[in-house]
C-alpha cells in the first residue's frame, strides 16, 4: 500500500480531532473518513507493528487513549504521525488512509478476532521490547 496508485483519490483535506482522537481527512472523489488514532496506530505501516514479513505482525495493545501530537507530510504521498506514545516511523501514504478509512469496520473485526486468538484484553500494556537488532524498532 505504500505510494500512491495512479488515478487514486487524494486528499483534500485533513483535519486533527485531539478531543475525539481521530483524523478526518476528506478525498478528491468526495469521501471524507473519521480515522481514529487507536486505529492508525495499530495498524501503523511500520517494520516495528508489521514486522519483516508476512505472520511477524506485532500486536499492538494498549493503544485506546493514544494522541497525535505531531503530523508531517512526506512529499506528495503521505503523512508521518508521531503519537503520544513515541511511535513515529509509520509513514501513511494516500492510498492506506483511503484503505483505513473504507475497511474501518473489517479491519476492527480482525483487530478483536486477533486479541482473542492471542487472548490478551485491547487495554493490556505492551509487553517489553526485547533486544531486536534490525534497528528499524
Amino acid at each position: 500500500m505504500a505510494g500512491l496508485k495512479s488515478g487514486a483519490p487524494t486528499p483534500q483535506s485533513i483535519t486533527l480531532h485531539s478531543q475525539s482522537r481521530v483524523l478526518e481527512v476528506g478525498f478528491s472523489d468526495g469521501a471524507t473518513f473519521r480515522i481514529p488514532f487507536e486505529l492508525m496506530r495499530i495498524y501503523s505501516p511500520s517494520a516495528e507493528v508489521q514486522g519483516h514479513g508476512p505472520g511477524q505482525e506485532v500486536l499492538q495493545t494498549g493503544k485506546r487513549n493514544v494522541g497525535l501530537i505531531d503530523l508531517q507530510p512526506v512529499g506528495n504521498y503521505a503523512v508521518q504521525p508521531t503519537f503520544s506514545d513515541g511511535h513515529d516511523s509509520g509513514i501513511f501514504s494516500w492510498d492506506l488512509l483511503y484503505d483505513l478509512g473504507t475497511r474501518q469496520d473489517e479491519l476492527w473485526a480482525e483487530y478483536e478476532r486477533r486479541l482473542a486468538a492471542a487472548g490478551v484484553d485491547r487495554d493490556a500494556p505492551m509487553p517489553e521490547k526485547g533486544g531486536h537488532a534490525c534497528g528499524s524498532h
